[in-house]
């Protein structure tokens, strides 16, 4: 099979896909994101497609482990964004309830961790921790949108590296 016909034949299945993106994420711009990485995945990864097999389920198969992975990672990451929530609206952690002095050179020390970014990561973690969604920080920033999910990430990735000492 040739990669203009594999690509039809893939190109074929978006409807399907779309709607199993959205039984996943329950978010449409989610399901976007999801459907866009797995067309990805699958033109990339067309060689280790065989002829012979199902591709409705190869392509739902790559979509639910991309979806699972996604959300592995959206946990580990939302887990120190919580922590730093917490801190950033004064709602101290029970291990800080009756100290507030140590509360407050906590948040300091977030937010020193946070200036210390590169603008380069600060300003996209600053506008995401503001509420802004994804693509509005790309569009805003006018870089790509998986631009400003790396540059998210990394940042945090930073942050949790820099408050390392704070973490159980």
């Amino acid at each position: 099979m040739s990669t203009s016909e594999f690509q039809n034949l893939v190109l074929k299945e978006t409807s399907l896909l779309k709607s199993f993106a959205m039984k996943l994420t329950m978010n449409r711009e989610d399901a976007k994101d999801l459907l866009q990485d797995t067309l990805l995945k699958a033109l990339r990864y067309r060689e280790k497609f065989a002829d012979s097999t199902n591709l409705k389920a190869w392509l739902c198969v790559i979509m639910k482990n991309t979806f699972i992975n996604n959300y592995r990672r959206q946990t580990k990451a939302n887990k120190f964004l919580t922590v730093v929530e917490d801190v950033r609206t004064v709602r101290p952690e029970r291990r800080f309830h009756n100290n507030n002095v140590e509360s407050e050179m906590f948040q300091a020390e977030i937010m020193k961790s946070i200036n210390k970014l590169k603008d380069e990561f600060r300003i996209p973690f600053e506008r995401y921790r503001a509420g802004f969604q994804y693509q509005e920080i790309a569009d805003e920033l006018e870089i790509p949108l998986g631009t400003v999910k790396s540059r998210i990430f990394l940042a945090r990735q930073e942050i949790m590296k820099n408050l390392k000492m704070y973490q159980n």
